[in-house]
């Protein structure tokens, strides 16, 4: 062999990573080079471990700023991974030759203040987006968050890109396509080299690698570096590399790396030459590990810049020995089957038939995902594209979440979370699922801790959610989902401890001191709470008295005292002491009720709209409160203030007429009167309008309220008919949107009683025919012992239990 081995690949794609091995078992070559970061040098031999199962990937992150980071992916089918796992099998030196990471960081970073990426003078990469081009480039890096230029100047996506001629972007692929008469680049990729099988190269291995080598020095020829010169950094430091190893191993190299950098790395160019481009580039202190990868996150719609389509399809073609389309065609039925849709083994046959048939027609060598995914629809979904969702999704694509072995390097929180995680029996996975947890059992509720430490941390793995089963505090539910980029936000949170305790008690410490509005105290301490951060709590008690006592806006109060009262309840829950968090809840309760009622008057619609929220909220608070029955006692007395004042918006007076009403503090005749002034030809249509949406409106079951009290609902069908025409039209959006909160089956009996003969004012009906169903003249003794066998029945006690019940 003359000269060094080049293997120019599309990073993730099974036909390239079969031609990678078939090439290297024929050449046997005396080391391997691959393109990636220097600084995974170390990490290569745990590919070798047990533990290890793609897809993974390789993590680096600055020292100093753990969120500047990129990731390079590998999947079981990356020629990458398949070059790297052939080498450590015999014993051949292996090594990564890309740009070092510690430069890219720091380019990143450079790149967040200026227009420029890489060294100074140097034109910034137009693009910043996921690439379309297959082969070109490096193309397996990704950056986190805003940091995905990282991953271009880092790692497999460094250069993965289309050229820039002239403000021109031009595909190289698209262009080979076009050149062979193909409309789809992709397509035309995947039948030239991912569909080949084992066998279709064993005369000459490599002969694909050359054609392809060839067409891109013609591309690259034409296009120059494709208007990316960050690419020549790269490919001066992988030439540099290069000779390097040849002096060491001799020319027979073998090196693995985007097909777009194969023309560069055959170009004769002096060490001098390559040393100046890199000269005086930015460089940063770097950590680097290995981490699990997802098959969601190696697909291109995730924006990951060297992504495919189909990571799951991709897989089933590398892994599927023979017959890929059979053996795709019967997971796809086993996947409908568990969700319960009729698919038989004569479907799977016939979908079969008509994909081989799709595959002949339109002139591929294999059934691809298009002509299975027309056969799947037409035979197993019987037209319908909703099933097909479901197999994109766990099929296509995939949750196929990769696993790193223990003795991979990671920060000490990262060790930390791992070994509860373990202990707990909480695995991480890339599949969404739901928790539910019931607090009395122990491991359940140190469950809650670590997943509340973590919220506090940034960490999102879980979410609380609505639980379908019991509401109360003993119960919570969560929605769980692992992505890679929170191995990044781990080693973000390390800096505040070594283990999920520590770190979650220091940040809240820190928040505490930190934050400014009342409203987010009250939330620091009710998170306190929910994570059983007892360290943490006098200081965040400390900075929410100190800001209570300053706070002199009733809306601020308002907004914090509800959290401040399912604090309570928490605490409670976890028998933790919450005897402070209840004195400061107490004073905040009090001084809204002296400065509620004069923040209540002058308010705009918004401003009384978002008071009206702040009333609900206080309300159901201060029955959690420990003095609920004294502090009670004030808020009803504060209700009637509010109820009976004309100075005040209509939506906050109805709203405490109604809360005054429900609490039992409101006679249903003061109530009525209270309406009958507040709809009084008097009142302008868009003041009463809002007291009617404060009083029945929303979610308070204010429709229930009219259904079943003939008064109230006479008085509103009495005040809506006369409203005048002219503005009949300007209250018209409030009641719609008060009208339109209720059920439909209320709305519906509604309608059905005012059609059937509206109530008078005095909540008697007009005449004895029009009188409005489920409304009675008094009780109906028979039907109502009609009843008594079935309650009998029901509570299981005799007739003289039953006489008791009744008197």
């Amino acid at each position: 062999m003359t000269g060094p081995l080049l293997l120019g690949v599309r990073h993730h794609g099974p036909g390239s990573a079969r031609a990678v091995r078939a090439a290297l078992e024929a050449a046997s070559p005396p080391a391997v080079l691959i393109e990636g970061p220097p600084e995974g040098d170390a990490l290569i031999a745990l590919a070798a471990d047990e533990q290890m199962r793609p897809p993974v990937a390789l993590l680096a992150h600055a020292v100093d700023d753990p969120s500047r980071a990129a990731f390079w992916p590998l999947a079981e089918f990356s020629p990458e991974w398949v070059a790297i796992r052939w080498a450590l099998g015999r014993g051949v030196p292996v090594r990564f030759i890309d740009l070092p990471a510690a430069h890219s960081l720091a380019q990143t970073a450079q790149a967040a203040h200026k227009e420029t990426v890489g060294a100074p003078g140097l034109p910034r990469d137009p693009l910043g987006e996921a690439p379309d081009s297959p082969a070109r480039g490096g193309g397996s890096g990704e950056g986190e968050g805003s940091e995905d230029e990282a991953a271009g100047a880092a790692g497999h996506g460094g250069g993965e890109g289309k050229p820039d001629v002239g403000g021109l972007r031009i595909d190289p692929i698209a262009v080979l396509a076009e050149a062979a008469g193909y409309d789809d680049p992709e397509r035309w990729w995947e039948d030239v080299v991912e569909h080949r099988g084992a066998g279709d190269d064993a005369a000459d291995p490599c002969a694909p690698f050359a054609a392809l080598g060839e067409a891109m020095a013609a591309l690259r020829e034409t296009y120059g570096h494709g208007g990316h010169d960050r690419d020549l950094i790269r490919e001066a430091h992988m030439r540099l590399q290069l000779r390097a190893a040849s002096k060491e191993f001799g020319d027979g190299v073998a090196v693995v790396c985007g097909a777009w950098h194969v023309p560069a790395l055959e170009e004769r160019t002096t060490v001098a030459a390559d040393k100046a481009l890199l000269k005086g580039l930015p460089k940063v202190k770097t950590e680097m590990t290995w981490v699990p990868w997802t098959h969601r996150r190696l697909a291109r719609h995730s924006g990951y810049g060297a992504g495919i389509d189909s990571p799951g399809w991709y897989g089933h073609l590398f892994g599927a020995t023979d017959r890929p389309v059979e053996r795709w065609m019967t997971k796809v039925a086993g996947l409908l089957r568990d969700e319960d849709r009729m698919v038989s083994s004569a479907h799977v046959i016939e979908a079969v038939r008509l994909a081989e048939t799709l595959a002949a027609m339109r002139g591929r060598p294999l059934a691809g995902l298009t002509e299975t995914t027309d056969a799947i629809r037409a035979v197993m979904c019987e037209g319908s594209d909703v099933p097909l969702d479901l197999i994109r999704d766990r099929l296509v694509v995939g949750d196929v979440l990769g696993e790193v072995p223990d003795a991979a390097p990671a920060v000490p929180l990262q060790r930390d979370l791992t070994r509860l995680q373990r202990s707990l029996r909480l695995k991480p996975e890339a599949l969404e699922r739901e928790l539910e947890l019931d607090l009395r059992k122990e491991s359940d509720a140190a469950k809650s801790r670590l997943l509340h430490r973590l919220r506090l941390l940034s960490i999102g793995w879980g979410e609380p959610v609505t639980g379908r089963g019991s509401t109360g505090t003993f119960r919570e539910s969560w929605r769980l989902r692992w992505e890679p980029e929170l191995f990044v936000r781990v080693a973000e949170a390390g800096v505040w401890g070594t283990t999920v305790l520590s770190a979650a008690t220091a940040k809240a410490e820190s928040n505490a001191l930190s934050v400014n509005a009342l409203a987010e105290v009250t939330a620091l301490a009710e998170q306190c709470l929910l994570a059983e951060l007892p360290d943490a709590l006098p200081v965040v008690m400390r900075a929410l008295a100190d800001r209570a006592a300053l706070d002199a806006d009733v809306g601020h109060l308002a907004q914090a005292l509800p959290a401040l009262a399912r604090s309570l309840r928490y605490g409670d829950v976890r028998s933790t002491d919450t005897a402070a968090l209840g004195e400061v809840a107490a004073g905040l309760a009090e001084r809204i009720c002296v400065g509620l009622p004069p923040a209540c008057t002058g308010l705009d619609a918004d401003g009384a709209a978002e008071m009206r929220g702040h009333l609900d909220g206080v309300h159901t608070a201060i029955g959690l409160l420990p003095k609920a029955r004294e502090l009670g006692q004030r808020w009803g007395s504060v209700l009637l203030r509010l109820a009976d004042r004309d100075t005040v918006p209509g939506v906050i007076r109805g709203r405490a007429a109604r809360l005054l009403l429900d609490d039992g503090r409101l006679e249903e005749d003061e109530a009525a009167r209270l309406m009958g002034l507040a709809l009084s030809p008097g009142t302008p249509p868009a003041e009463a309008a809002a007291w009617i949406e404060g009083f029945v409106g929303g979610a308070s079951g204010g429709g229930m309220l009219l259904v079943h009290d003939e008064r109230l609902l006479g008085l509103v069908d009495a005040w809506l008919t006369g409203v005048p025409p002219d503005a009949f039209t300007d209250v018209l959006p409030l009641l719609r949107r008060t009208f339109s909160a209720y059920e439909p089956g209320v709305r519906r009996t509604l309608g059905e009683l005012v059609r059937r003969g509206p109530a008078t004012p005095s909540g008697h009906a007009a005449h004895a025919e029009s009188t409005m169903p489920g409304f009675g003249a008094g009780l109906d003794g028979p039907r109502a012992d009609a009843v008594l066998p079935v309650l009998q029945l029901l509570l299981g006690i005799d007739d003289n239990d039953l006489a008791g019940v009744a008197r």
